[in-house]
């Protein structure tokens, strides 16, 4: 992949993250198109399901992944989240800095008034009263407990371009500190220097060293400057910043690394400026054993937009007065790279399943977790060395006729609609569990095409692909209520197989936080010890959720997966 189609990948995917929304609730039952016996001529309606005798066989099973790669998503996730099912994990990251002026002349008699760091979360305005009092709605945060967080210059240097691999091609870096088997980040070469938390002391006029504890909140800030107006008067004007992580920092450090560095070179591009200051490494931990995980709008629209801005007081340049001072401000935005890291402090240890068999439950779960693969028909396929019919093509015989050649002929029967059933283990999950999965080729690395043909409100990433990726199925309807199936709809999948003679590829289920991602963007590696080319959907890296689901040897015969197929046959 080179670099140009990398970085095309990755403004897409912010394009589309900017729409995102991590808490999916209140979706609406979707009817189905069945063709009935009151609108079909000489048809009749039946149904294959885990009640009808044709119930078609599907092998399940739990894929435990190794550690993933986390670095171009264009996000970054920080915090604690705790998975009744799975227990603890704890996310950090590492981000280089860049600016969108190169410059290392800052004026004369520079003086830092303040250095502010943003880093906002998804949210939007839910309403303003007549008070112009503005009322946010924030998602991408899970909990609301405050948690600690520390930052630290970082002293290592994040690669472009792997020096092992073929020319250009982008560095992968993974979730357990790594840059390969055989590579590792050390987390001293993270934590350099510590920089420190400081709040404005109105009494003294100095800033005065925080204990760096970060409040959840859903307010915004209102920021208020003085500015001259027309008339040459002093006045003071605000503006709105949306919610999120807003926190001064000591002036002494932003001096140091860069004002003092007027007239130097490593400030005037960004290979020098990425090798001179190597990025910010954000750590987070718990505060009387609880905290909050949140996924931050690195590269958001304007005003929200991730960045560290110092603010300075120079001479006017060419000014008539002697001591004329104006304000200026230098900004630090994140990247154009990071990485994200995952600890898991797993209490339920999730383990390979049975891939000839099946499982009896399957472990889902987002990040550094697991994700489920499946085989219709026993995952058997067309075999031209073996005249015993398989399950494959005694399913397939029942709906089409073919010729010597194995190649499609005629329907016998007409598939109307074709869904995959899987119920939720409400044991081991109590409510939090993802409103979406998302379903997938395991071998092409790719949707289905029901996902392509899904128009379902592609605006919304909750509210998208519902028809194919059906929401999760609560208890009353209520967005808090127990989990109960998940149904996905894989109509023209199974089309496929019958009319076009498609490959009976391996399917795959995973956490997502966002559908909308796996259309357009690249899944991401997974860390093998033989190098294999295993990737999961980029979507399942964002999310620290997970789930349990009955599989095909569930011990409850009410809860297994199964195959649900609506056809009509002609009455002979």
């Amino acid at each position: 992949m080179n670099k140009n189609k990398f970085a095309l990948q990755i403004l897409v995917l912010l394009f589309i993250v900017i729409s995102f929304i991590a808490c999916d609730k209140d979706f609406s039952a979707l009817e189905s198109d069945i063709i009935s016996s009151d609108v079909a001529t000489n048809f009749d309606v039946l149904q294959m399901s885990e009640t009808n005798p044709e119930f078609t066989d599907i092998i399940t099973y739990t894929d435990v992944l190794e550690p993933v790669q986390t670095n171009g998503l264009g996000l970054n996730s920080i915090g604690i989240y705790d998975d009744v099912a799975y227990g603890r994990t704890t996310n950090s990251f590492v981000s280089q800095l860049t600016t969108s002026t190169f410059t290392s002349d800052f004026g004369e008699q520079v003086k830092i008034d303040s250095v502010v760091l943003y880093l906002p979360y998804f949210s939007s305005i839910e309403d303003i009263d007549d008070d112009e009092n503005i009322t946010y709605e924030i998602d991408s945060v899970f909990g609301r407990e405050p948690f600690r967080l520390s930052l630290f210059e970082s002293n290592y240097f994040i690669r472009d371009f792997d020096p092992d691999a073929e020319f250009d091609e982008i560095q992968p870096y993974f979730s357990n500190m790594s840059a390969s088997t055989s590579e590792m980040i050390s987390e001293t070469s993270l934590e350099g220097v510590e920089l420190t938390f400081v709040d404005y002391n109105e009494d003294t006029g100095n800033f005065d060293p925080i204990d760096n504890t970060i409040e959840i909140s859903e307010d915004g800030y209102i920021l208020t400057s003085v500015e001259e107006n027309e008339d040459g008067e002093e006045e003071v004007t605000s503006r709105r910043q949306f919610p999120g992580i807003r926190v001064l920092l000591d002036t002494t450090f932003w001096h140091n690394k860069i004002i003092s560095k007027a007239g130097d070179p490593v400030l005037e591009g960004q290979n020098a400026f990425s090798e001179y200051f190597r990025g910010l490494y954000f750590k987070a931990e718990p505060i009387n054993d609880d905290g909050s995980f949140i996924i931050f709008n690195t590269a958001g629209p304007a005003g929200q937009t991730s960045n560290i801005t110092i603010y300075y007081t120079r001479l006017i340049a060419n000014s008539d007065e002697e001591d004329a001072t104006e304000q200026a401000t230098y900004t630090l935005n994140f990247g154009p790279n990071n990485i994200n890291f995952i600890t898991n402090e797993f209490t339920t240890v999730i383990n390979d399943g049975d891939n000839v068999n099946g499982d009896a439950r399957l472990f889902l779960k987002g990040g550094e977790g697991a994700v489920a693969k499946f085989k219709l028909f026993n995952g058997t396929d067309l075999d031209d060395d073996d005249d015993t019919m398989n399950t494959f093509e005694a399913w397939k015989s029942d709906f089409v006729e073919t010729d010597s050649e194995g190649k499609f002929v005629r329907a016998k029967r007409i598939i109307n609609e074709a869904n995959l059933v899987f119920y939720v283990d409400q044991n081991l999950v109590d409510g939090d569990e993802p409103d979406r999965l998302y379903l997938y080729d395991v071998d092409n690395k790719q949707p289905l095409d029901d996902y392509f043909l899904d128009i379902s409100n592609s605006g919304l990433p909750s509210l998208s692909k519902t028809t194919h990726l059906g929401p999760l199925e609560r208890v009353d309807d209520e967005p808090d209520g127990d989990g109960i199936r998940y149904k996905f709809r894989i109509t023209e999948h199974i089309n496929n197989l019958l009319l076009r003679d498609s490959t009976n590829v391996e399917l795959g289920l995973a956490v997502s936080l966002n559908v909308n991602m796996e259309e357009i963007v690249l899944q991401r590696q997974v860390q093998t010890e033989d190098n294999s080319e295993f990737t999961v959907p980029v979507s399942s890296v964002f999310s620290p959720r997970g789930t349990v689901l009955h599989g095909n040897n569930t011990e409850d015969p009410t809860k297994k997966v199964y195959l649900e197929i609506y056809y009509t046959e002609p009455n002979n």
